[in-house]
């Protein structure tokens, strides 16, 4: 996977804070391009989540919407 469309999912990924900017990088350079067509749609929405509630789900602080849980612990899995 290349082109356009990923160099948009690199630029959405870069957030307010250094440590979801780590997570959701390696996840894109590591694994968007193996998943499956259902995990890159929640990826790209997860992309819409604000920072602090980001932070507040990859620290397990707060427990992520389902939609999101099994996303979220393959990104923190990395």
């Amino acid at each position: 996977m290349g082109g356009p469309e990923l160099g948009s999912l690199r630029w959405r990924c870069r957030r307010g804070m250094k440590e979801l900017d780590v997570l959701l990088e390696r996840y894109l350079q590591e694994r968007f391009g193996g998943a499956s067509t259902a995990e890159r749609e929640a990826f790209r929405q997860l992309l819409d989540t604000q920072d602090t509630a980001l932070y507040a789900y990859f620290m397990g602080s707060e427990p992520p919407p389902p939609k999101f849980t099994a996303l979220i612990e393959r990104i923190t899995a990395i």
